[in-house]
């Protein structure tokens, strides 16, 4: 018999807030986490906007000496780790005490390092690029440094597959406890995207929004949607066998019951037109949930707000769940936290996962004119009571990843 995988702690970093309480309480009322992006120049940018921490402080979380040598997305996964530990009742003691391991996901990895030290190298010379450079932009390294500081020695990795990285890297470490390689697992992603490399980069791809009113920029299902806004941060869950948890009396938020995962293999960028790789994706996950399309109440959809994906998941959630797609609520938190890239899944499980335990569903924002291809219920403006069985959260990446988690009530 399969053992069962409960989420006890959850840690987030967002432009909403530092902690998961104050994302969902955020992402509850519908507010926008998007604003004028300040860190970087961007007035010879077609995008300005996105969802910035405005205030992260390294120094609240770990040593200051040690925050120096880590990109930004590191830090950030330091802190969230932190947080959902702190939430879960666990500490150093704890991890090496259990069967533990880690999994962190990301897309990127250390880009604001590597555009820094390049600038340097361009400036100053190459015996001036600092000794840092490799480890502090390596994609690995917020999973080393969190390894390193709770001392977790056991199966430790980075999960790197775009914008699915850190779904596949909480689905990877549910499937490790429930055949019984791990007891414990942190998991989830982390993302610092907002430099001035990446937002040309997506500009000159034409995937972001141009829209510089920063409160209706990111219009998931919109017909006047024109792309995604960036987004940055990390999100963090504990995740634990059971068993393990009841026996030192943890606090269990939701149950984690199924995971799909599949590749379009189709193109670099564009989702297959046919949703057939999302599609078969969530099909896989219902499977491992051992339960039917019927079963499920909610969906957090990938919902970029971009016009091909926005229309081909609709598609591909109709096509799983027939008749009883319509009854679905469906949302995208992205139109609040904008797209945190390799840490988008971290988030939006964690939002999930709140919103089964507050029986509440959360809204897509920005919602004003309907698009006839996403006529799906995408829960409009302001989120609603409804009680949450089973909940499902997709993401989809660059290069065809499709991952899929089934989350459910405990209990």
């Amino acid at each position: 018999m399969s053992r069962r995988v409960v989420i006890t702690g959850m840690g987030a970093v967002t432009s909403l807030g530092m902690g998961a309480d104050s994302l969902w309480q955020a992402i509850a009322n519908g507010k926008s986490g998007i604003s004028r992006i300040e860190r970087i120049d961007v007035a010879d940018l077609p995008t300005q906007v996105a969802a910035e921490i405005k205030a992260f402080d390294a120094g609240a979380f770990m040593d200051r000496k040690e925050a120096k040598r880590m990109d930004r997305f590191a830090q950030y996964a330091v802190a969230a780790t932190r947080l959902a530990l702190e939430e879960a009742r666990l500490d150093e003691e704890d991890l090496q005490q259990a069967r533990a391991g880690m999994m962190i996901g990301t897309g990127i990895g250390g880009l604001e390092t590597l555009e820094n030290q390049h600038r340097v190298l361009l400036e100053k010379g190459a015996d001036r690029v600092s000794p840092f450079l490799v480890p502090m932009m390596l994609p690995n390294m917020a999973a080393g440094m969190v390894a390193i500081k709770y001392r977790i020695k056991g199966f430790v990795e980075c999960v790197v597959t775009a914008c699915a990285s850190s779904t596949n890297a909480v689905g990877d470490a549910f499937k490790l406890i429930r055949r019984g390689a791990a007891d414990v697992m942190i998991a989830g992603g982390t993302e610092a995207p907002i430099t001035r490399l990446a937002m040309a980069g997506f500009c000159a791809s034409k995937t972001m929004s141009t829209n510089l009113d920063a409160a209706s920029a990111c219009r998931p299902f919109d017909a006047q949607r024109d792309g995604f806004v960036m987004g940055e941060g990390s999100g963090v869950l504990v995740l634990e066998e059971l068993q393990h948890a009841i026996a030192r009396g943890a606090g269990i938020i939701a149950e984690l019951v199924g995971y799909g995962c599949t590749n379009d293999a189709y193109h670099m960028t564009a989702p297959a037109p046919d949703g057939e790789g999302a599609a078969h994706c969530m099909q896989l996950a219902l499977a491992d949930a051992a339960i039917g399309p019927e079963a499920v109440q909610y969906i957090n959809a990938h919902g970029t707000s971009t016009e091909l994906n926005d229309k081909i998941e609709t598609a591909a959630i109709k096509s799983v769940f027939g008749q009883h797609a319509h009854r679905l609520a469906v949302s995208s938190t992205k139109s609040m936290t904008g797209h945190l890239l390799g840490a988008a899944g971290g988030i939006e499980a964690i939002i999930t996962a709140s919103a089964i335990r507050d029986g509440f569903v959360p809204p897509t924002i920005n919602y004003n004119q309907p698009d006839p291809a996403c006529d799906l219920y995408v829960v409009p403006n302001q989120g609603e009571n409804r009680s949450i069985r089973y909940a499902l959260s997709n993401s989809f990446g660059f290069g065809g990843h499709n991952a899929t988690l089934v989350l459910k009530a405990y209990g």
